[in-house]
């Protein structure tokens, strides 16, 4: 590679990271807030006011999935052929006043309708975006590019759930109960932010204002040559043989583990923290809980950060998601004998930490194999897959606690499903059907020797 060529490069890159990433990011912010907004309602209100016990509690955290996965592949599809800018905008601003519905659910039958719809108006939000992504940067950059983007589902719970805490605490606003001016608070910023993505983004680098000429030239250029190379080396491209891949359906498996610790931490840490008053005699208000909340997420989203890094230095290798996924299999349920709040925390940081390492380095396998349309379909069908998780995670975390008292025994599930996923991906990789190091040479063979072998 030349200098010039060098140095537009990583201009293009840079500006990319710096105009689009943050923007995309603070959308998927907003995105998963207004999800997991119901985990902080629970505990502070919602569950009292609307008498819901733990696995009602569970099912409507986790119907939203049921809503989303329905529509997940269409939309995914739809925006394929309409373009992000549109297709992200009319999600973001559906969902946005489906949220806002919540400030006057009344029962726990209109708290499930809306959940279901919530989950339809979202339907493929995030594999959306990391589609939109992947179309902007070549193979070699993209593991930077969706860490950055990635960043925003733990700083999401670091600086919601403080922010939930002091909504919540706002009762009375409005003449409403504190839960409900939070359900209020999220839901207007995903209406605003959504009709500013229809003016902001860009569908394709070459549309882009805030690009060279030369920085256009070079990413179409380059994003061109790579789906020519990467669609001549697979015969399996077409979206109808997405469904009969079996690479597609074992990533789609191990996914599952991952999303299935995320959603059981997401939706049952605010829960578990207001049980440590009953468990240890320690005593919170609302915005403390919402403190303590965020703790594990923190430390998550740096070792997110250095942990892609790597990933980017080396190349994703098998031990970047397999790894992360055996420690926090074995660290989730040690949880439940660390003896104090403070140990709690600790322990369930590490499983944070493990899960937020390894998923974005995850998404950058998929489209070692899948292009255009295909790859559209198979990034909705394995985020189809997690998001059975997703309704599983919530709703059987909450049936067994019923069931069992505690939450030992769904401790000790979501750990045996992030296990699962550490040895079935390393089966995918000594199978040979994912290669061990997904270096971009390995996508584009114009790129090697630019990058030198660990």
């Amino acid at each position: 590679m030349d200098t010039t060529q060098s140095v537009v490069e990583k201009s293009a890159i840079r500006k990319v990271a710096i105009r689009l990433v943050p923007f995309v990011a603070m959308m998927f912010f907003i995105n998963y807030l207004d999800r997991t907004a119901i985990s902080f309602a629970g505990p502070n209100g919602m569950n009292t006011d609307l008498a819901l016990n733990a696995a009602q509690f569970g099912f409507a955290s986790g119907v939203f999935f049921i809503g989303y996965i329905l529509l997940e592949i269409p939309s995914n599809l739809a925006l394929h052929k309409f373009g992000a800018r549109r297709w992200l905008a009319r999600i973001m601003v559906s969902w946005g006043i489906v949220s806002l519905l919540f400030t006057w659910v009344a029962n726990v039958e209109q708290l499930y309708i809306l959940r279901f719809i919530l989950g339809v108006a979202e339907a493929g939000f995030f594999p959306g975006a990391i589609l939109f992504l992947s179309l902007w940067v070549p193979a070699r950059h993209r593991s930077k590019i969706l860490a950055l983007f990635y960043l925003a589902q733990p700083l999401t719970t670091v600086i919601g759930a403080p922010l939930a805490g002091l909504l919540i605490q706002q009762h009375g606003l409005f003449g409403l109960d504190g839960w409900r001016v939070m359900f209020l608070g999220v839901a207007i910023p995903a209406i605003l932010i959504g009709i500013i993505s229809w003016f902001y983004l860009a569908d394709s680098p070459a549309k882009a204002k805030w690009l060279s000429a030369e920085e256009k030239t070079w990413l179409t250029g380059a994003l061109k040559k790579e789906k020519k190379e990467t669609t001549a080396g697979n015969k399996h491209v077409s979206v109808r043989t997405v469904f009969g891949n079996g690479r597609v359906w074992m990533l789609s498996l191990i996914y599952f583990g991952f999303i299935y610790g995320l959603y059981a931490l997401g939706f049952f840490l605010p829960t578990i923290i207001s049980g440590f008053e009953g468990i240890y005699g320690t005593k919170f208000d609302v915005f403390q809980k919402g403190l303590i909340t965020a703790i594990p997420y923190l430390p998550a989203a740096i070792a997110l950060y250095f942990w892609s890094k790597d990933a980017t230095k080396r190349g994703v290798k098998t031990w970047h998601i397999a790894v992360p996924a055996l420690v926090g299999g074995l660290s989730i349920p040690l949880a439940l004998f660390a003896g104090s709040p403070a140990a709690t925390i600790a322990v369930i940081t590490i499983t944070a930490m493990a899960i937020f390492a390894a998923l974005p380095n995850f998404w950058t396998v998929p489209t070692q194999f899948l292009t255009g349309a295909a790859a559209a379909a198979g990034i909705a069908l394995i985020n189809t897959v997690g998001n059975l998780a997703g309704f599983s995670a919530g709703y059987i975390t909450g049936w067994l606690k019923d069931w069992t008292g505690d939450y030992t025994v769904p401790m000790f599930v979501v750990g045996a499903f992030m296990l699962l996923s550490a040895v079935l991906m390393l089966v995918l990789s000594r199978s040979g059907r994912v290669t061990d190091s997904v270096r971009p040479e390995a996508l584009n063979p114009a790129a090697a020797g630019q990058h030198a072998e660990p």
